[in-house]
């Protein structure tokens, strides 16, 4: 598994997972990321996850624009998008999660899931359950695994095209 971080170069074509979802905003919260590349690491998914957040290495952004525009172009570039909204007021909103789950739902390699003490986040799962015709998960090992199913089938429907 290659993870990549900000800043870290996009490749097209890769077969890849992006973690989308809520992130800390100050220094007492703590990420759900790690534990998802635990996970991820258990499982041994051969391929990429994009971690949008920043690494222990230096690396900053100048602005939030160059961020926005990196997580774009991992969204645009990314075989699947996993969706973990551990929504938890006040320290874990989530609320840029909401617009980038609203825009990118019609994409069509969107993966969703939750935790059952999430809170607010009943437009996120009608939304989800109303487009993919599935119900979120609430566990996020079992999100993890369908996520490298996921990315494994279109891996395998992009080799069969070819």
């Amino acid at each position: 598994m290659k993870i990549k971080y900000y800043g870290d170069t996009i490749l097209p074509n890769e077969k890849s997972i992006v973690l989308c979802g809520p992130t800390p905003r100050d220094s007492h919260t703590l990420s759900w990321r790690p534990e998802a590349l635990k996970i991820f690491e258990d499982l041994n998914f051969e391929g990429t996850v994009f971690v949008p957040e920043y690494s222990s290495s230096s690396f900053r952004f100048n602005n939030h624009i160059e961020q926005l525009n990196w997580e774009r172009e991992v969204y645009l570039n990314c075989s699947v998008m996993l969706f973990w909204v551990p929504r938890h007021f006040p320290d874990m909103l989530g609320l840029t999660t909401n617009v980038e789950f609203g825009y990118w739902l019609k994409s069509e390699k969107c993966i969703y899931g939750r935790p059952e003490y999430a809170e607010r986040i009943g437009s996120l799962d009608w939304l989800y359950s109303l487009e993919y015709n599935k119900e979120p998960y609430n566990n996020l090992k079992d999100l993890i695994e369908a996520s490298i199913a996921l990315v494994n089938k279109i891996s395998q429907n992009e080799k069969e095209i070819l």
